[in-house]
C-alpha cells in the first residue's frame, strides 16, 4: 500500500496524479520546485520499479520538465533522485535561474523555506497544471476549485 513519506506530506502541497506517480509542490517560494513520487509501496531506487513503471516515470518526468521549462523559462532544471533525508523514491524538478539566490549552489538547505502565499500557489500551479497531459488533479488541491476543481 503506498504512503508519502511524512517528511514529503510536511513540506509539500498535493497537486495530483499522473497515471504512475503523486505531483507534490514543495511549499517554497523561493523556487518553482515539483516532486514526483511513483504510488508504489516500499521503493527507495528506480531500478526497483518493474520496467513498464520506470518507463512510465520517464515519461511523466520528461513530461513535467518540459512544462516546467517552457512555463517558468528555465534558465536550468535541476532533476535529481537523491534520497538522503526521504527514503522513498522521490524526483525532485527544481526551476533554476541565474538570478536565483542559490545559483549556481544547490538549493538545499542554504536558505529557509518561504511558504507560498495564497496568489503564489495560484499562480505556479495554473502556469502548471493547465498543461499536463494525463494528469488528473488532487479535488483537495489548495488551489482548488479554480484549477483542481
Amino acid at each position: 500500500m503506498f504512503e508519502l513519506h511524512p517528511r514529503l506530506q510536511q513540506d509539500t502541497l498535493v497537486i495530483g496524479d499522473f497515471p504512475l506517480s503523486r505531483l507534490l509542490l514543495m511549499n517554497d517560494a523561493g523556487y518553482p520546485w515539483f516532486i514526483l513520487v511513483p504510488r508504489r509501496a516500499e521503493i527507495c531506487e528506480i531500478f526497483e520499479l518493474e520496467y513498464d513503471d520506470q518507463v512510465q516515470l520517464l515519461k511523466e518526468s520528461s513530461q513535467l520538465a518540459k512544462v516546467l521549462s517552457r512555463k517558468f523559462e528555465a534558465d536550468k532544471l535541476n532533476i535529481a533522485a537523491l534520497g538522503n533525508m526521504v527514503p522513498q523514491l522521490h524526483i525532485h524538478h527544481i526551476v533554476r535561474y541565474r538570478s536565483d539566490p542559490s545559483w549556481p549552489k544547490p538549493v538545499w538547505g542554504l536558505f529557509p523555506a518561504k511558504p507560498y502565499s495564497p496568489r503564489a500557489l495560484q499562480k505556479t500551479c495554473v502556469n502548471l497544471v493547465e498543461h499536463l497531459h494525463d494528469f488528473i488533479p488532487d479535488p483537495d488541491c489548495p488551489v482548488a476549485p479554480r484549477v483542481c476543481g
